[in-house]
């Protein structure tokens, strides 16, 4: 059976996590298929995330995840940022 590519729509999201045990936090990136779980970003930010993230794209490739497309969508009501993930499959 021959495969056929795909695309999965997904949003890049920033979440700070917080150890129970020692108190300490860092900021984690993960991408979500929800647009309003999406991060706003401050447009002065988003390109700094888009390099952090392409720079991982090539440890989130194998198996089926054939590649990443980065895109940006401005929300026009606030004036941030929503970055848009193309999850290419096959």
């Amino acid at each position: 059976m021959a495969q056929t590519e795909s695309t999965n729509e997904l949003y890049l999201v920033v979440l700070p996590l917080i150890s129970l045990e020692t108190g300490k936090s860092e900021e984690m990136m993960t991408l979500m298929g929800e647009k309003s779980l999406a991060t706003r970003f401050f447009p002065d930010e988003v390109a700094d995330y888009e390099v952090m993230f392409r720079k991982m794209t090539k440890r989130l490739t194998g198996g089926h995840v054939k590649g990443y497309e980065v895109s940006t969508e401005e929300e026009t009501e606030s004036g941030r940022v929503v970055i848009k993930v193309r999850q290419n499959v096959a």
